[in-house]
């Protein structure tokens, strides 16, 4: 299991509604608004066998409303 963090810049005004939409995406476990630099962050938990770029570029960067994204990918949960 290959577990990712998708931080997402909204368009203006469409955080809350890309966010709710995202939450509905499989493999998406949690999303989270964030302040700062970014709107969102997304904690994604994907088979070894998917592709991450291929899951961020498919199913997160095709949402309407989302301008642009930063993936971190984990290597190993503490707590």
């Amino acid at each position: 299991m290959q577990t990712i963090f998708v931080m997402v810049k909204c368009e203006l005004g469409e955080a809350y509604r890309v966010a709710e939409e995202a939450a509905d995406v499989a493999r998406v476990s949690e999303v989270h608004s964030t302040s700062g630099q970014y709107d969102l962050l997304m904690k994604c938990y994907l088979d070894d066998d998917i592709d991450i770029g291929h899951f961020v570029t498919e199913n997160i960067q095709r949402l309407s409303g989302v301008k642009d994204t930063f993936t971190i990918i984990a290597f190993k949960a503490f707590a």
